[in-house]
């Protein structure tokens, strides 16, 4: 198996374009999908829930959870892009078995779509943003750099995905990571609640958690919290997604023996 480092290049642009130019035909129902979901979340829990609970570290539960399901948000839509719809282009359409009679590597297949789905995620969660600072659900102008954060946490995301995605065989397989790592990551990473109400356990665990380290920048960039220790937080996720590119594509190189 070749594991040397991936080769990085602006060849991944044609993938990420074409994926773009597909996506933009389905935006509709594409949209639909990533908004509608969160924001029935927020409206249900968030105004719901959140009359029975009050306030949580000093805030509306609707503000505490506005900014856990954005990341949470990002994760899924990450995930499901490099799951199941990158799957459908390695397996079933044969797209990526065409970029490799162009003049293109196993590797700009693998960053295209990494970035393309930390893009997916900056566009579903760009919605949901404007709606929570509608709703008054934001502390101020900071929450734009939300962004930025989101498109890395996204590509993050999508790295880990892709190598799911290399072992897979059929949809089925998918089910074992979102039993897995996924929803354990979506209830135990302080997207709904503090994680210091959790065992001491679970609190050490979670500190392993990409998401973990999603919501600890988000949240007090959205809800004027102090920001303790952004380096630390971005050093994890970057981290996660520098590892995951590199285990996608030796995984992938194997698998379309390229």
């Amino acid at each position: 198996m070749n594991h040397s480092l991936p080769i990085l290049s602006l060849r991944w642009i044609p993938v990420w374009r074409r994926n773009f130019l597909v996506w933009r035909k389905l935006l509709g129902p594409s949209m639909v999908g990533n908004f509608i979901e969160p924001l029935l979340y927020l409206l249900a829990l968030g105004f719901g829930l959140g009359v029975f609970v009050g306030e949580m570290q000093g805030m509306p539960y609707s503000v505490f959870l506005a900014s856990g399901l954005v990341c949470a948000s990002a994760m899924n839509t990450a995930t499901f892009e490099s799951l199941f719809s990158a799957y459908t282009r390695m397996a079933h359409q044969q797209t990526w078995g065409g970029m490799l009679a162009a003049p293109l590597m196993v590797d700009d297949i693998v960053l295209g779509e990494m970035l393309w789905s930390g893009t997916k995620s900056l566009i579903s969660v760009a919605p949901i943003l404007a709606v929570a600072a509608a709703m008054g659900l934001v502390h101020d102008a900071n929450t734009l750099w939300v962004l930025p954060l989101i498109l890395l946490a996204g590509a993050s995301f999508a790295a880990l995905a892709l190598c799911v995605t290399a072992f897979a065989r059929s949809y089925d397989f998918f089910v074992y990571y979102f039993t897995l790592v996924i929803t354990p990551m979506f209830l135990l990473s302080g997207t709904f609640f503090p994680l210091d109400a959790m065992p001491k356990a679970v609190q050490w665990g979670a500190q392993v958690l990409p998401l973990t380290h999603a919501v600890e920048l988000v949240r007090p960039l959205m809800t004027g919290a102090p920001l303790k220790a952004p380096l630390l937080h971005l050093a994890v996720l970057t981290l996660y997604g520098a590892a995951g590119l590199y285990l996608a594509c030796i995984l992938l190189r194997r698998r379309l023996k390229a």
